[in-house]
């Protein structure tokens, strides 16, 4: 039995609460007790069918563990456990839950109420064994957290089932572990190369919208246009500017990407940065009234004044987008201990609950937003990573009667630790 105790010992992960690989082993050292009393008894005819009985059901376990531990970590290994408890221990009916995916594996006879029997068990802690029908009920459980259910129904002792629903949890709780592993790692690849590829693009679109916008001055300064060729050539201007905004976000996200990206931190004037962005925005706030408010005029932040300026550009633009014709835009700066937290605050709609975590993500947009306005869901995203380069942080709030908000908090020392 030494190596399948040994095998049961390396498949349990060392950070791994031990308590419940505890109860494996001690089903387990309880069996072969069992076993050994066999041995020791073997001459009272009385106890024989008892200890077959055991014995069998110990020859089982090995088996199971064995094929357990050969299925391959990254294939969900809920079906197979199923599969095999219901071959290998000759059981009526089986059903195993797992939370983390929300998904029932059965073999054998089904069961009545199956979906609703497994939560409780897992919601109630139910762990019974019912001598009568020879249902079996157990918690999968890593540490104090249950992170499934096993229903049996059959000839199997107590101990037994209690030392299977262990074996089964760490085998449940090793496919989740690398599966997320691996979730995480695609997620990361993927986004390495939509990144790169986006620059790439930016790159190569900055010379022909250069060419674009030369072409255009250059007729507009001939002269002599029809009026409608002079709507053409302001509908060229317009568009171009658009895309090269565009393009200008998608160099400068990708910039903020690189590992190598330093912020260049000095003293600025939070007053005239402001300044600078609503001026830069008049276009697009046109609909809007701007009111700026500051905790004191001669207010300062050690910061990189060009990411402090995508910062609050994507900000107001964002407010220039999607507030209300009419209402009014605020811009706050105010001192917070050791921070500054710089605001805007508009009133249009409601960012969905279920969005509010993620508008801050490159490429996410709300189900509100895109039926709205078009855009790409890059803006945010620069906002974040000027907040982040500087060792700070991006959040927003957004209800119907206080309006949505987006917040920077940026440490008044600038920069990383």
């Amino acid at each position: 039995m030494t190596p399948l105790l040994l095998t049961l010992a390396h498949y349990a992960r060392p950070t791994e609460p031990k308590h419940h690989v505890g109860l494996a082993f001690q089903g387990l050292g309880e069996l072969l007790t069992g076993r050994r009393a066999i041995r020791d008894r073997s001459d009272k005819p009385a106890k024989l069918t008892e200890a077959d009985s055991r014995r069998d059901e110990l020859d089982m376990l090995c088996r199971f563990i064995e094929e357990a531990t050969a299925l391959k970590p990254r294939n969900k290994p809920g079906p197979h456990l199923a599969a095999m408890l219901h071959r290998i221990f000759q059981l009526e009916s089986v059903a195993i839950f797992d939370v983390d995916l929300d998904e029932i594996y059965q073999a054998g006879d089904p069961f009545e109420s199956l979906p609703d029997t497994l939560r409780n068990i897992c919601i109630f802690g139910r762990i019974s064994d019912d001598a009568e029908t020879g249902i079996s009920h157990r918690v999968l459980l890593m540490g104090d957290l249950p992170i499934g259910a096993l229903l049996l129904r059959g000839e199997t002792h107590g101990e037994t089932a209690t030392t299977l629903a262990s074996l089964i949890a760490i085998t449940f709780d090793r496919y989740h572990a690398l599966a997320n592993e691996s979730r995480t790692e695609s997620a990361r690849q993927a986004e390495q190369l939509r990144t790169t590829v986006l620059d790439s693009l930016a790159h190569a679109y900055k010379t022909p919208l250069t060419a674009i916008s030369a072409a255009s001055e250059g007729l507009s300064a001939l002269g002599k246009l029809s009026p409608a060729q002079t709507n053409l050539v302001a509908l060229i201007d317009e568009q171009t500017r658009a895309l090269t905004q565009l393009t200008t976000r998608l160099l400068k996200t990708s910039k903020l990407d690189a590992t190598q990206m330093t912020p260049h931190i000095e003293k600025v004037a939070i007053l005239p940065l402001i300044e600078d962005v609503v001026a830069s925005l008049a276009d697009q706030l046109t609909n809007l009234t701007v009111n700026i408010a500051l905790s004191r005029d001669d207010l300062t932040l050690m910061c990189d004044r060009g990411l402090m300026i995508a910062l609050l550009t994507q900000f107001v633009d964002n407010a220039a987008k999607y507030g209300d014709i009419g209402s009014v835009a605020t811009i706050r700066a105010a001192e917070h201990a050791t921070e500054v937290i710089l605001s805007v605050h508009s009133f249009g709609p409601v960012i969905p609950a279920a969005d509010i975590d993620r508008v801050f993500d490159r490429f996410f947009r709300s189900s509100v937003s895109e039926s709205v306005v078009p855009g790409t869901g890059i803006g945010l995203s620069v906002a974040k990573r000027s907040a982040q380069a500087h060792g700070g942080h991006v959040w927003a709030t957004s209800s119907a009667d206080k309006g949505t908000a987006f917040y920077a908090s940026i440490p008044q020392q600038g920069g990383k630790e």
